[in-house]
């Protein structure tokens, strides 16, 4: 894929004008009543409860999400370590996150209702950062406080079965700092069998969490082989439209958008703070979309609801 070429999401951007991700996988759990208080978060449902994540799947699917993400953000070799998991019994828990979300899709494309006005979803392997698995809100600033070296060692093997898992593509999701991100942009270069897009955590309208302009960050992005989207996530909505322009100003590549509610998240006593945006979610998209983004759902605090109600503001219906 080339710069500006929109590869796997060209079919949904020519019959609907956009594709929709879906929502906070967490958000989705905890509603259905999970609670998710240890590091793994809804990794350790891959574990214990692997039915519960693809039901979850299934409701973002049903929603209207074109794109949906594995159960894998938190779930990492150095994550399970601690639990007395190997190398390999991990590899087998990464690849459960992608066939669930396969499978999900699979029994959702089976039903012929579910085919009328839509295209095959597509299933996006999720690689959180660094910091998702220290679990101490670090994912949110950046501040790892170790080198280049050990990002890649964290992400290397993760990331090289995902790129021959039978996803569709890799999601990097809520990397706060460029040096992760360029770490990120080194394993698309060197694993020729992967695509994915790459998605920032922003502080502002215009900075990554580690203070690195948003431009830079495209920039480093636009000029990975494999890299096949920019965009971010995890970050409060009023800053969304101001970071579309800045990125919309440096590549041609498709924007990726899926921000927070506007809730802070506090990782001492596990809670959220703060209040969500009061604009509805779905006149919130369709702002975003007028402002350039390709891509567009939620994450943290964003449900089925919600990306029905962008799904129902944003896609234009095919003749």
């Amino acid at each position: 894929m080339t710069p500006g070429d929109s590869g796997l999401f060209a079919p949904f951007l020519e019959q609907q004008g956009v594709v929709i991700l879906d929502g906070g996988l967490a958000t989705a759990l905890e509603a259905r009543g999970h609670v998710l208080e240890t590091d793994l978060w809804c990794a350790r449902l891959l574990v214990d409860d692997p039915e519960e994540i693809g039901a979850v799947h299934r409701a973002f699917l049903d929603a209207g999400a074109d794109c949906i993400s594995t159960a894998s953000y938190q779930a990492s070799h150095a994550g399970y370590a601690p639990l007395g998991y190997g190398e390999q019994e991990v590899d087998g828990l990464l690849l459960r996150s992608v066939s669930l979300a396969a499978e999900a899709v699979e029994a959702f494309w089976s039903e012929p209702a579910n085919r009328a006005g839509r295209i095959r979803p597509l299933v996006a392997a999720s690689v959180g950062p660094y910091g998702a698995y220290l679990a101490d809100g670090s994912e949110y600033d950046g501040r790892y406080g170790v080198g280049d070296e050990v990002l890649r060692a964290f992400h290397r093997r993760r990331f090289e079965l995902f790129a021959n898992s039978g996803a569709d593509l890799i999601a990097c999701e809520t990397i706060p700092s460029l040096s992760e991100g360029a770490v990120l942009c080194r394993l698309f270069d060197e694993t020729p069998s992967a695509v994915g897009w790459i998605s920032f955590s922003c502080r502002d309208g215009g900075h990554l969490w580690d203070g690195t302009p948003i431009e830079t960050a495209v920039d480093h992005c636009t000029r990975g082989r494999g890299v096949v989207g920019v965009g971010v996530n995890c970050t409060a909505p009023q800053h969304v439209a101001e970071l579309i322009d800045r990125m919309r100003r440096r590549t041609d590549l498709p924007v990726v958008i899926y921000p927070n509610s506007g809730e802070g998240w506090n990782s001492e006593d596990h809670s959220w703070t703060g209040s969500s945006t009061t604009e509805p979610w779905g006149d919130a998209a369709a702002g975003w979309v007028s402002s350039g983004a390709t891509c567009v759902g939620g994450c943290c605090r964003v449900g089925p609801d919600a990306i029905a109600a962008v799904r129902s503001r944003v896609v234009v219906p095919s003749n």
